[in-house]
């Protein structure tokens, strides 16, 4: 028996809807000592020079964005001899108030999971999981009402997604990535408003079975083209309204203003160096 043929779904934006910005809570960490030491991802090369100080700057200018919009960013101190600290999105994966740890695939960046879950424990989170199985945070997490999107592919562990699922007591999508140049779901896809269940993402950088729920679940997505989720358009953070994403994907700022988000757009060039963005920089803080 044949399969059935699924329509096409249609790719002209829904019509913009009333949209409100909601208070938020950030966890970053200064770059203090970002560098590209070693190669861990289609992004780092160990022999392209890092500029420390722009990097600074470039986030501190996203640090601002956020208070300037009215959310709150605490900060977790970077430790020596871990240059990934600055990409907090990493470190854990936050819903309800409970604390999903990571446990990295590389043994360079494990460190930072332990560094995360002391800092979640000295200020007031009360459940925290300790994983069994890899998993890298929201990097591969993605938390929108009704579920929980989790990418697997190049990093976290399929087993991982089942964990997660029995902590936070909510339903885990599996995404399947198969592009290591989007080696995690934060790279190919982002939540534009969380409690609209809305999301941007890139296509082929999932598998076909993948795409196809996708398809489903968000029939009305944003779909982002190669240049800009390239240009790490997709690494986005939204708070219902504005979303903050790199200047350099400027193909996004006319469908997200069609659907009545106002696009905010920094440079973080050198951030960018080492395989992150916006969201890889920003841990939210769910209560």
């Amino acid at each position: 028996m044949g399969s059935r043929r699924v329509p096409e779904v249609s790719q002209e934006p829904p019509l913009a809807r009333p949209r409100r910005a909601r208070p938020r809570r950030y966890l970053m960490c200064p770059p203090a000592h970002f560098d590209v030491t070693y190669s861990l991802n289609a992004w780092t090369d160990p022999d392209k020079p890092v500029d420390a100080p722009l990097a600074l700057a470039q986030w501190e200018q996203l640090r601002e964005v956020y208070r300037s919009l009215g959310h709150a960013v605490e900060e977790l101190a970077p430790q020596p001899g871990l240059p990934d600290m600055v990409f907090t999105a990493y470190g854990a994966t936050v819903a309800d108030g409970r604390v999903f740890g990571a446990r990295f695939a590389h043994p360079h960046r494990e460190p930072e999971a332990g560094a995360h879950l002391e800092w979640f424990a000295e200020n007031g989170f009360a459940h925290l999981h300790v994983p069994v199985h890899i998993n890298e945070g929201e990097g591969d997490f993605a938390v929108t009402a009704s579920w929980l999107l989790a990418g697997r592919g190049f990093g976290t562990n399929p087993l991982a997604h089942g964990e997660a699922q029995e902590f936070f007591g909510r339903p885990v999508i599996s995404l399947e990535l198969v592009d290591p140049r989007f080696h995690h779901l934060g790279l190919a896809l982002t939540v534009l408003d969380d409690e609209a269940d809305e999301v941007a993402y890139h296509p082929p950088a999932f598998s076909p079975g993948s795409r196809e729920v996708l398809r489903r679940l968000f029939p009305d997505a944003l779909l982002a083209g190669e240049k800009d989720a390239l240009a790490f358009g997709l690494n986005a953070v939204s708070d219902g309204l504005h979303v903050v994403f790199p200047q350099a994907a400027t193909g996004l700022y006319a469908p997200l203003r069609e659907r009545g988000f106002e696009p905010l757009a920094v440079d973080l060039g050198e951030l960018h160096k080492a395989g992150g963005g916006a969201k890889c920089c920003t841990q939210e803080l769910r209560p």
